[in-house]
């Protein structure tokens, strides 16, 4: 019995189907061990179908029976991938068992007699050894009998993988393209038929333009949308487009246009003409960008600067900008009133030329310093002057930061400060004079008082004490007088510096027998001449009677400032003769205690320690410096 599709085929005719190599399978499969039995056995609208099915190009695939006996033609083949020919003849919920389910449905409503279709229906199939997304076109006919009753169900697949991801990839581009207009401010184009004077647009740009979005989308007149156009800027867009037009530019041109709520969009304008081979303008199209943001940004930015611009002019000193590097790039109009130069003429790094000579060194290098550590920057430096002379100027400048600390640019000041630093050299002069008068008090005091004890021996005794005060008024006053900058670096007003000044004479050599510990702190020349006397007599005492009386005695100042605003320092005497405790009844004693209680409004009291004198002395602190006192309550 034959077993072929085709058994009254003659040779040559066979051989040339038999070239298809899937009809040769279903010639040479062992149907006798298939349920379906040799082919011979087959209903004749069987054999019919799939001799069809065979034939078609298109792929085809058949489920006979209720078990759904898989056969298909070459082209479905080809769909199979690596699963051919391994699929062939088995029951097609095994055959494709990743989709099962969905295979037995369609098998069961075919054999219902149910015809199924599907457009782009997503599979996830396994046909190269690995699990892939698919997507396909789906037909299912039932095949029919001699009876009339379903045999098999046969299916067209066509598939459309290819096409769905183009879809896919078309709507992903569409979408960026659609964000990336959005963030662009892109209002919409337009393509304007110049000879036929009709101008199509898309729907953000006709609903901008106050139109029906279908109108503008057919086509609609120029003068329709112009008029949408602000009225102070409609007459030059309509000659900006009849120049572009004449002179076959590009056109560019920014303008207003007034939306149905009456709120007004500045928008950019761009296109093209484009021309025929005679000259003659056919079309005009373009895109339309809404600048209302930036428009108001860059008129906020233009009014921003005029009100610096008016303000620095309005001041009275000089301003000037650099940017983070130090280069100038901004002088108000004070600068060049002043120095008299050509405006621009002392930007970037020029304007050193402007500082005298013998300041030019100092100032680059405090200038740099700055740029590099970002802290203020300030100088006093003689500046050119427009007549010629130079003239002092107290130069000023902080750094502009953005949110992250950066530098963004200096802001600076320059401010004539010629006369105030004269007149602060001619009270120098002045200070300096009146001192050294007073100093020369004190020693017309001091020889007076030598020469009234040569004549009166018996009071020499206290000539020298008295001497030894005026000696100790004359180190107060000149602690305590004013001083030129050179003068006072590194001559701080302190208690300490005080302590070690008066007491230089007890030194023995490098030796301190004099020390200070404990808290510093201010003073000022009101409570230096009580604080002078008392640490004068102090010391004499101790250098006739106590501790300073023998090489090994020493003398310990402790200082302590408490929260409740007093000041506490003790003197402690060690290493001195044996303690013999006294009544403080001498002038010395009467001194110190005016001094402390009467003029410091403060306490002392003297302890007779068992290895030397303590004073303990304790005081307001308003009472050692004046500003403590202009702050403190009466």
């Amino acid at each position: 019995m034959p077993k072929s599709l085709f058994p009254l085929a003659s040779p040559q005719t066979r051989e040339r189907l038999e070239s298809d190599p899937t009809l040769r399978l279903v010639n040479d499969y062992d149907w006798a061990g298939n349920p379906l039995g040799p082919i011979p056995a087959w209903p004749e609208s069987l054999k019919g179908a799939v001799r069809v099915m065979m034939t078609a190009f298109v792929p085809m695939a058949m489920t006979i029976g209720h078990e759904g006996i898989l056969i298909y033609n070459h082209a479905y083949a080809g769909f199979a991938g690596e699963r051919h020919p391994d699929i062939f003849g088995l029951p097609a919920v095994e055959a494709w068992p990743e989709v099962a389910d969905f295979v037995a449905d369609k098998i069961v409503r075919g054999m219902r007699g149910e015809t199924v279709t599907l457009r782009d229906q997503e599979m996830l199939l396994d046909r190269h050894g690995q699990m892939e997304t698919t997507w396909l076109d789906l037909h299912y006919s039932p095949v029919l009998g001699e009876d009339g009753l379903p045999l098999a169900v046969i299916c067209v697949v066509l598939e459309t993988t290819d096409q769905m991801l183009a879809k896919q990839a078309l709507a992903r581009s569409e979408e960026r393209l659609s964000l990336a207009l959005s963030g662009s401010g892109l209002v919409g184009t337009w393509d304007w038929d110049v000879p036929n004077d009709t101008i199509t647009a898309d729907d953000r740009f006709a609903e901008l333009f106050n139109l029906d979005p279908q109108q503008a989308g057919l086509g609609v007149p120029f003068l329709e949308f112009l008029a949408a156009v602000h009225p102070d800027d409609a007459e030059r867009v309509g000659l900006e487009i009849a120049e572009t037009i004449r002179g076959k530019s590009a056109y560019r041109s920014e303008y207003r246009v007034v939306a149905q709520d009456g709120a007004i969009h500045w928008v950019a304008a761009s296109g093209k003409p484009l021309f025929n081979h005679d000259g003659i303008i056919q079309r005009f199209p373009g895109v339309l960008v809404d600048i209302t943001d930036q428009r108001r940004t860059t008129e906020a930015l233009a009014e921003s600067e005029l009100r610096f611009r008016t303000l620095a002019d309005a001041m009275p000193q000089m301003v000037w900008s650099t940017l983070p590097d130090g280069r100038h790039d901004y002088y108000n109009a004070r600068w060049y009133e002043f120095t008299g130069v050509p405006e621009g003429s002392t930007d970037d790094d020029a304007w050193s030329d402007m500082f005298h000579p013998d300041d030019q060194e100092r100032a680059w290098d405090i200038w740099k310093k700055s740029l590099v550590s970002g802290e203020p920057y300030e100088i006093e430096y003689r500046l050119r002057h427009r007549s010629g002379a130079y003239r002092w100027t107290l130069g000023l400048a902080l750094p502009i930061r953005d949110a992250s600390g950066t530098i963004v640019r200096w802001i600076g000041t320059c401010t004539d400060i010629h006369h105030t630093k004269l007149a602060a050299q001619e009270r120098e002069l002045v200070t300096q004079e009146l001192s050294h008068r007073i100093k020369n008090i004190f020693a017309v005091l001091t020889g007076i008082v030598s020469l009234s004890a040569r004549s009166r021996p018996e009071i020499k005794p206290f000539a020298d004490e008295l001497r030894q005060r005026i000696y100790a008024l004359g180190e107060a006053h000149d602690f305590v007088r004013p001083r030129s900058d050179a003068e006072s670096a590194g001559n701080a007003t302190s208690l300490r510096a005080l302590i070690e000044r008066l007491m230089q004479p007890y030194r023995n050599g490098d030796t301190e027998r004099v020390l200070f510990e404990g808290d510093d702190t201010t003073i000022d020349d009101g409570a230096t001449t009580p604080l002078a006397l008392l640490f004068h007599e102090l010391a004499t005492n101790a250098a006739k009677y106590g501790a300073l009386s023998i090489d090994a005695g020493r003398v310990v100042l402790t200082g302590e400032a408490h929260q409740d605003g007093r000041y506490r320092l003790t003197w402690k005497e060690t290493g001195g003769p044996a303690v013999v405790p006294g009544e403080a009844s001498g002038f010395g004693s009467r001194l110190i205690e005016l001094s402390v209680e009467g003029q410091m409004r403060g306490t002392l009291e003297r302890v007779w320690d068992s290895d030397g004198l303590r004073v303990e002395v304790d005081l307001p602190v308003e009472a050692l410096n004046r500003s403590a006192r202009l702050t403190s309550s009466p």
